[in-house]
């Protein structure tokens, strides 16, 4: 995996080489090109190979490919020229994504009205669409809250792998396995683009054989498309103070949790959905569930919970391992097998926490900024939009030399706008606890109809709502059972072996095991030897402020056991960070009380590799 991992980056770059090499060689004066200049420029800046694009999109998710989509159908439109290049840190278009994800269609209907006339991976509608509350034994079913008609049962992960195809047949280039580590500023402070990490480089700091230095990639406007606590589009966010210019509260977050399996044909319903609230989370943390029945006799199954929980011994992963118990849940799963594991992170702060999305040289769009509608569990079509909508502000800055101030003022006018501001008041509502919140939401839903007098407010930041360790008991969760329920190492990696049988003689023989060889359910993988892209600000907090006053807690928030405490020489717990577990998923960025990690891109082409995710 990783032999392929690092051939198909290399593929990547040799491919951005060539492209470059086919074009002029003069660079650009101060990383500004004229209007309709549509080549690809290569020069050496800095002792790194330097790219010049009219567009740089950073994240080949739902927002980077519809952006880059639809700047060139406005190209293709007005007859004009213009480049436009898509990095992407995964080994391949959609690696790295993972959603649930019943699939609203109204933004790809106006991207790409023809799509279900084509081969796209949107097979199986909506067939069935339930809604349980659950006790330890129980499912309650309760009115449906969802409107789900005309909606598809979807991996996103194929999908965007499908849009990467069509925005490649339209001129973009899209470039995966490349880590946009850097932000480019001009002398004046504006955004000219990114620079790609150097790969090759060992733990201890010195070039390996395979060293590569990193590549720059200039662009007119730069559009972050990261996801959710995208690394660059945060520092961006904080040092053009874009949070505080927008809406003005923080964002607020949960941990997406998720598995696919193969079950029971008799089991199988195509296009059935069903989510839960209740168990197994407390009455004073949000969350829930969900089951989604794909084709082929897979079945979506996740759990999503709100990172501002309180009780520092609550372990997300272990709460969907004991989710999978449930009755109603493990009949479904019986005979079935996992095919796929995977976590991320979703924005949850909703229209409190959208920011302002213009900076100079570019925009932030996309769950880098924040659409997810959170009482729909949806965010992909509001992600595409937003991508649309500064797209089109892009082309005009670019070709008619308006602002990029387009998209904030066309955004404010759109439907995501709209949307989002009706569902502004349920997420907060849940700060108040499970049962004020079902209630305020319902008021909400069926009295005021998201047109209510007043905007709830955002408790405290995530990472300030966990509460020391004196407070609360520890949990003890079950034992995983192997089958239903597993350890975080088999969700990761699972094992199959190899086996020859040594005849010593007629009757006697010996069988050896020789090869014990991983099959990762994550496809989660890292180059060993590079320096560690998960920092501690502080190496010292670790130990003298989260095991004594929080016993620990990064060692159960995160979902890959990434972070460990083992005892030292003198029997004191010390923590041991496991990078080459990492699933991109950003909890640690996130829930660490004290703020003191801080995640980084790995070498181009790590992390997971999900492909029906």
């Amino acid at each position: 995996m990783q032999r392929a991992i690092r051939k198909a980056a290399a593929a990547a770059r040799r491919a951005l080489s060539a492209a470059a090499a086919r074009a002029s060689s003069a660079p650009p004066r101060g990383g500004h090109l004229a209007p309709g200049w549509g080549a690809t420029t290569r020069w050496l800046c800095s002792g790194r190979e330097a790219l010049s694009y009219d567009v740089v999109i950073v994240g080949a998710g739902p927002a980077g490919l519809a952006a880059a989509i639809r700047l060139k159908q406005l190209c293709r439109a007005a007859d004009a020229d213009l480049s436009v290049c898509v990095l992407e840190k995964g080994s391949e278009v959609g690696a790295h994504v993972l959603s649930g994800n019943v699939f609203e269609p109204r933004a790809l209907d106006e991207l790409i009205p023809n799509w279900r006339q084509e081969d796209s991976p949107i097979r199986v509608p909506v067939s069935s669409d339930k809604f349980w509350l659950l006790t330890k034994n129980q499912a309650w079913t309760l009115p449906s809250p969802f409107d789900n008609k005309g909606n598809y049962v979807i991996s996103l992960s194929q999908l965007v792998r499908w849009m990467g195809t069509k925005a490649e047949e339209l001129g973009v280039e899209v470039y995966p396995g490349f880590a946009a580590s850097e932000i480019l500023y001009d002398e004046n402070q504006i955004v000219t683009g990114v620079a790609t990490n150097d790969v090759g480089i060992a733990k201890d700091g010195t070039k390996r054989e395979t060293f590569q230095p990193g590549v720059e990639l200039r662009g007119r406007i730069t559009l972050f498309a990261e996801g959710c606590r995208g690394s660059l589009s945060e520092k961006i966010i904080r040092n053009h103070k874009l949070r505080e210019r927008g809406q003005g509260q923080h964002q607020t977050y949960a941990l997406g949790i998720k598995e696919v399996w193969e079950i029971e044909e008799g089991k199988h319903k195509p296009g059935s959905v069903i989510h839960t609230v209740g168990w197994p989370l407390d009455t004073k943390t949000y969350g829930g569930s969900f089951l989604y029945h794909l084709d082929d006799r897979q079945l979506a199954i996740g759990l999503v919970v709100a990172l501002n929980y309180r009780n520092p011994f609550l372990s997300p992963y272990d709460e969907f391992q004991k989710f999978k118990q449930h009755p109603a849940v493990r009949e479904l799963l019986e005979g079935g097998t996992a095919i796929q594991y995977g976590a991320r992170t979703l924005n949850e702060g909703g229209f409190q926490s959208i920011p302002y999305p213009v900076f100079p040289g570019g925009a932030i769009i996309g769950c880098s900024a924040g659409f997810l509608n959170v009482p729909k569990i949806k965010g992909t079509h509001t992600a595409m939009k937003s991508g649309m909508l500064a797209a089109e502000a892009t082309f005009k800055s670019l070709v008619e030399g308006s602002s990029m101030e387009l998209y904030w003022e066309n955004l404010k006018k759109s439907w995501i706008w709209e949307e989002l501001h009706k569902a502004r008041n349920y997420r907060p509502a849940f700060e108040y606890g499970f049962i004020p919140g079902m209630a305020l939401s319902a008021l909400e839903r069926y009295i005021f109809k998201g047109k209510s007098p007043y905007t709830l407010k955002h408790g405290r930041p995530d990472h300030e709502a966990t509460d020391t360790a004196n407070l609360h008991v520890p949990i003890q969760y079950p034992k995983p059972d192997g089958q239903i329920t597993f350890d975080v190492p088999t969700s990761l990696y699972s094992y199959s072996s190899l086996y020859i049988v040594v005849f010593q003689g007629a009757r006697s023989f010996q069988v050896l095991c020789i090869c014990n060889k991983k099959a990762r359910k994550s496809n989660t993988n890292h180059e060993h030897d590079q320096p560690p892209h998960l920092r501690l600000r502080d190496p010292t907090i670790p130990e003298q402020v989260n095991v004594p006053l929080y016993a620990g807690p990064e060692s159960r928030y995160c979902p890959a056991r990434v972070y460990e405490y083992v005892s030292d020489e003198k029997g004191d717990p010390k923590l041991q960070i496991n990078a080459q577990n990492c699933l991109h998923c950003k909890a640690c960025d996130i829930k660490d009380p004290k703020q003191n990690i801080e995640w980084t891109v790995p070498e181009g082409g790590g992390g997971p590799g999900y492909t029906v995710m």
